[in-house]
């Protein structure tokens, strides 16, 4: 039984072994396949070095304003007769715009008339009586005072009824009518709106400390959206006297030509003042740097020792940069990268210095100083 137990044993053990060793042995060719075969090549993209003209500036959010602009309204209420106006057209100062029924109010203008040639005939009666000694001073004192009421009372009627004709107060577009004849308009409605659009103003907030570089009569050029391939130009006008306690911004305002108008209030726009003369930078795309708590790098591709089968080969070598400002996807770079140099721009995430590389630049990220980002 013993013996058996021996053999037993032996042979479990050589059993073992031999898996063990096929273990190690396999391990062993498969490091040596892979050490024959050397490290994988990585594919990366890349973007040449260069330099880029920067003109310093700075940037707001700003709204346009119109020179002038109301919602007309009347000052009195009554029944919508007339509208002199279409809707959208310009209007010059004291156009005429909307008539509210007088009927009434001419019936009582004429009553105050007549009433105002009674007066004047009382009054030069008791000055011919007064001139005889028919009557006293006091009597007329009173006649005459009471020419002056009534000559009131016509000129209080006349203002009532040139309230009743709403005129433009300035020259400017009119916008949607929201009246009609016959409608019953209750004091300070609205008409429609009146906006004088050519030039139009643009006001925007700077930070205090950004006060230093802005001027009156600066060059300001603005970017809306609306008309992205185009840029308005203007000039600082004003800058407030007065620093936001809350932000501690200042309000500048800016003007700006609109003939073709363009421009209208409410719009906002981005508004950026040029503060100083272009600088060179070398730029690259912000993917091409790594931000890192001890530095920020970049990986650059230099040529190495060409293949036996005379194929050129690449590696990737990790290089520290000081960064400096950014302008949209691009970022300055003042240290670490020269003119020319090959930068990697996508695919840092699998390299390390050394690494084999090969270049694919069919798809590159983004590389714009304005990007503008589009809903997929």
């Amino acid at each position: 039984m013993i013996k058996r137990m021996f053999i037993m044993l032996i042979v479990v053990g050589l059993v073992l072994g031999g898996v063990f060793w096929f273990i190690d042995f396999k391990g062993k060719m498969i490091k040596q396949a892979m050490t024959a075969q050397g490290e994988p090549v990585q594919t990366v993209s890349t973007i040449t070095a260069g330099y880029l003209e920067w003109s310093p500036s700075l940037e707001s959010v700003a709204s346009l304003h119109a020179m002038q602009g109301i919602d007309l309204s009347s000052e009195v209420a009554g029944i919508v007769s007339d509208i002199h106006f279409k809707q959208g057209d310009a209007i010059v100062p004291n156009t005429p715009l909307l008539q509210l029924r007088l009927n009434d109010d001419n019936a009582k203008l004429a009553s105050l008339n007549a009433t105002v040639e009674l007066a004047k005939v009382t009054y030069q009666r008791a000055q011919a009586q007064f001139n005889v000694h028919a009557i006293s001073q006091q009597n007329v004192d009173v006649e005459k005072a009471n020419l002056l009421v009534a000559q009131a009372n016509v000129a209080q009627q006349q203002a009532l009824i040139a309230k009743k004709t709403v005129r433009a107060p300035f020259a400017g577009v009119i916008g949607i009518r929201q009246v009609d004849v016959g409608q019953y308009l209750k004091e300070g409605a609205a008409i429609a709106t009146l906006q004088a659009l050519d030039p139009i103003y643009v006001d925007f907030y700077v930070p205090q400390q950004s006060l230093s570089v802005v001027k009156l009569g600066q060059q300001v050029s603005i970017h809306i959206d609306t008309f992205p391939e185009q840029k308005f130009s203007g000039t600082i006008s004003v800058i407030n006297p007065k620093v936001d306690l809350d932000t501690r911004n200042v309000l500048i305002r800016a003007i700006m030509k609109n003939p073709e108008h363009r421009l209208l209030p409410g719009m906002y726009a981005t508004v950026s003042i040029s503060t100083g003369a272009a600088l060179r930078y070398i730029t690259l795309p912000r993917s091409a740097i790594t931000f890192n708590p001890f530095g920020s790098t970049v990986y650059m591709v230099h040529k190495a020792e060409a293949t036996a089968d005379g194929k050129e080969k690449f590696i990737a070598k990790q290089t520290f940069v000081t960064t400096g400002e950014t302008r949209g996807d691009q970022i300055a770079v003042l240290n670490g990268v020269k003119e020319g140099d090959a930068v990697v721009t996508s695919g840092q995430l699998k390299l390390h210095n050394g690494s084999p590389v090969k270049i694919n630049n069919s798809v590159q990220p983004t590389n714009e100083a304005a990007p503008k980002p589009e809903d997929q």
